[in-house]
């Protein structure tokens, strides 16, 4: 299962405020990831939240195309309602009000992966 980081560009100083807006995210209902047409694409698997000065980076462990899971993420409302609380701790502002804009947002802050290992399954 491959994983991928989102970077957010953060104001440094805000880590226990950024934090208490994660402390109350509400989950997906269902990891299943479906299209526009209903079908089952993917899943997303596991997340992972990091800060440090002015960076955070969100890992997400999924299954299927990594803009379906964008598209997917970005009609939740618990994703919806953190991006709208980290508005004030932003650094740059992010273009996520739609989902065309969730989805380019998610894009151009997907860090290039270098290498993914794994223990052997089996």
């Amino acid at each position: 299962m491959p994983f991928t980081a989102i970077t957010y560009d953060i104001k440094p100083g805000y880590e226990d405020e950024i934090a208490e807006v994660f402390a109350r995210f509400r989950r997906v209902s269902d990891p299943v990831v479906r299209n526009a047409a209903g079908e089952d694409v993917g899943r997303v698997l596991g997340t992972a939240l990091f800060i440090k000065d002015a960076t955070m980076v969100r890992f997400i462990e999924y299954e299927g195309d990594l803009a379906e899971v964008a598209r997917y993420m970005a009609v939740q409302p618990g994703v919806r309602e953190v991006e709208e609380r980290l508005v004030p701790y932003l650094s740059a502002p992010r273009d996520t009000a739609t989902v065309e804009g969730f989805a380019a947002t998610f894009a151009k802050n997907t860090m290039r992966c270098l290498s993914q290992f794994f223990a052997p399954r089996g």
